[in-house]
């Protein structure tokens, strides 16, 4: 398998930070290839050739969004946690990635596109927490018929429930009960011992 050019990885690359910029700037309204070519100096028909829907655009770059927020876990399971978790805090407080979210779940019951495009962004902004819970699982951290999907719902729920459905802001300490929360149901060891392994 060819490597890929390494002019369409730069371009790529130059493209979705520009396009990130605008997420950031003017939410999902501000995410259009026109708006991606002025800021990027990349030619729409290259963008094009990359994603060549809007919604490939999207998902390219709030995945590319939600990269950059996630840290590699260390092996130390509250600690790994709750930096995922305050990440996605950090996301469900910035107003242009807040208002993309809502705008995508608004649209995903309408367009069979934005839904796909909701389902790859949560497997993606669920990817490293799997990863984290997977990896406690094996060490024996966790239970071993720990149900990963409802592992996820319980940890990241509370936070989508309070910003995105009752409309309330939350700090760090709510992220740190969340976390001891779950690790005091699912554990034998705790909240504290957990964070010293």
């Amino acid at each position: 398998m060819r490597p890929p050019d390494p002019r369409t990885v730069r371009s790529r690359d130059a493209a979705l930070a520009s396009a990130r910029e605008l997420l950031v700037e003017q939410g999902l309204a501000g995410l259009t290839h026109g708006a991606v070519a002025m800021r990027s100096g990349i030619s729409r028909a290259t963008l094009y050739r990359l994603w060549p829907e809007p919604t490939d655009l999207v998902r390219a770059t709030i995945t590319w969004h939600i990269t950059l927020a996630q840290s590699p876990p260390t092996g130390d399971l509250r600690a790994d946690l709750l930096t995922e978790l305050t990440g996605t805090r950090a996301m469900l407080h910035q107003p242009a990635s807040e208002q993309a979210m809502r705008v995508l779940i608004e649209r995903a019951a309408v367009d069979p596109k934005f839904a796909a495009v909701k389902e790859a962004l949560y497997r993606s902004g669920t990817r490293v927490v799997r990863s984290i819970l997977a990896d406690a699982v094996t060490r024996g951290d966790l239970p071993a018929d720990l149900d990963v999907d409802l592992a996820v719902d319980q940890l990241h729920g509370p936070l989508f429930f309070r910003r995105l459905v009752a409309h309330r802001t939350f700090d760090l300490d709510y992220v740190q009960a969340v976390v001891d929360d779950f690790l005091r149901c699912r554990s034998a060891k705790t909240p504290h011992q957990q964070g010293s392994l």
